[in-house]
């Protein structure tokens, strides 16, 4: 849904709006009006149970000067929770709710800012001047419609370039435990691609973990062409997924301008946590390790509208998404991990045994998967990345007998050349987090490994 054809009302104009509304407890019924519908009857924890007469789930609302959302009903009754921090609430309080769809800000002003999900700066500079609105729900382009996923995104990471290519429109999840660098493969990530645009969500992170993001991983010139959304683990459940929501709707505005955009979410394990947070105090049953069934429902809803554009636009705009997901024990099977994989087209897998060893990026071939590389790639760099793969299984399925010299040179021709190759091929997989390497150059490199493979294999033979 375009700018020009949504009339939704602001989140900053809104709250700007809202005191003053609240003193004089005016109803209007123009277009941007509110409706006193509701008393507060009880408040349980995070949720405020009101009594609400015909409105919807995802209607906003207000109370005392807050900003809040109806999350769920229980027959009469609205389930309500604070976007904002709700510092007084009584029993009898007024609720006024919003009759119209609720926008976030947006253009090209915002790029280089951090701001919160209601689209307020939070870097301490004035707010920027928005070209228009988009809605906070959009909508995912039409299946048919959509444009094919063709050409190649450059990460300027060799591993990611030359052995899981990823495609311009294409979703893929880094995966990974806690602690073994997601968000500083993130930062290369938005320093070293070839992305017109970056939009980042850090999704209930804590809040020292921002600024050093901001100034350690994506540094000043990654965050020239970035617009940050964050949404740090002290703000309410409802708060956060607002975050990711308003992070894609930024990115929609950049991509039918017909600009390449990365949307990196750190993280969507995060994201399901707030919205079973949200699901569990609304009453949802518990479904695979307390996650209520929103929570499956959420993600691709979310993820979906991530991709390339329609066609009938007329604009070659993309959304690549990049979300990572904290998987637990390391276990990548974990419901959200299963989940989210099931969706995207592809998913990296950081291993914390490679960190150990001192490997940057801890990236794992074999685990990892980029399911839009053959559409982007030639046939060689294809079949280039297979045969430094098979090298990589073979090595591994071996690695045992050969670190305890059970292994005897000579028993198996393959083995001997995965050994012998093993160095050269780590070498290729290693980058320093300074570095960043052009995709003509990834190309080159790992076809050069490719011709060691065929020589050696034909000369062992």
């Amino acid at each position: 849904m375009s700018e020009t054809k949504f009339r939704g009302l602001d989140l900053s104009s809104l709250l700007q709006m809202r005191t003053e509304q609240l003193s004089r407890r005016d109803v209007h019924k123009g277009s941007h009006s509110f409706r006193s519908l509701g008393k507060v009857k009880r408040v349980i924890g995070d949720m405020i149970e009101a009594s609400a007469p015909n409105i919807s789930i995802g209607s906003f609302a207000q109370i005392n000067g807050c900003l809040c959302e109806v999350v769920g009903f229980q027959e009469k009754t609205a389930l309500i929770m604070a976007l904002d921090i709700l510092k007084q609430v009584r029993q009898g309080d007024s609720v006024l709710y919003l009759n119209n769809p609720v926008s976030i800000p947006v253009g090209s002003a915002f790029l280089g800012r951090v701001i919160d999900p209601l689209g307020r700066p939070i870097d301490g500079l004035p707010a920027p001047i928005a070209q228009g609105h988009r809605p906070l729900y959009g909508q995912a382009p039409n299946p048919m419609k959509r444009a094919k996923i063709e050409h190649a995104l450059e990460s300027g990471v060799r591993v990611i370039d030359g052995m899981l290519t990823l495609g311009q429109g294409q979703r893929i999840a880094i995966m990974a435990g806690s602690g073994v660098g997601k968000s500083t493969l993130m930062g290369v990530l938005a320093r070293n691609s070839d992305a017109d645009v970056n939009v980042i969500a850090l999704v209930g992170e804590r809040g020292r973990e921002v600024r050093e993001f901001i100034d350690n991983d994506l540094q000043e010139e990654g965050l020239r062409r970035s617009v940050v959304v964050v949404s740090t683990s002290d703000v309410s459940p409802a708060m956060q997924i607002k975050g990711v929501f308003a992070a894609m709707s930024v990115a929609e505005h950049f991509r039918d301008q017909g600009k390449k955009v990365l949307v990196m979410t750190d993280s969507l394990t995060r994201l399901a946590m707030a919205q079973r947070q949200i699901g569990l105090s609304a009453g949802e049953p518990p479904a695979t390790k307390g996650y209520p069934p929103s929570v499956f429902t959420l993600l691709p809803r979310l993820l979906e509208r991530g991709g390339c554009g329609e066609e009938a636009d007329g604009s070659s705009g993309s959304i690549t998404t990049v979300s990572t997901v904290l998987i637990e024990a390391d276990d990548i099977n974990d419901p959200i991990g299963d989940t989210v994989r099931s969706i995207v087209d592809g998913h990296i897998v950081l291993s914390r045994r490679l960190v150990g060893f001192g490997h940057y990026p801890p990236v794992d071939v074999l685990q990892s998967l980029s399911r839009t590389m053959p559409m982007t790639v030639n046939e060689e760099h294809l079949e280039s990345a297979v045969r430094v793969r098979r090298i990589l299984a073979v090595y591994e399925e071996n690695e045992e007998l050969i670190r305890l010299g059970a292994y005897k040179r000579g028993s198996d021709p393959d083995v001997d050349l995965a050994i012998s190759l093993k160095p050269e091929i780590d070498q290729f997989l290693r980058q320093d987090r300074g570095d960043s390497q052009t995709f003509a150059d990834t190309q080159s490199q790992i076809n050069g490994l490719s011709e060691k493979i065929k020589s050696r294999s034909r000369t062992r033979k």
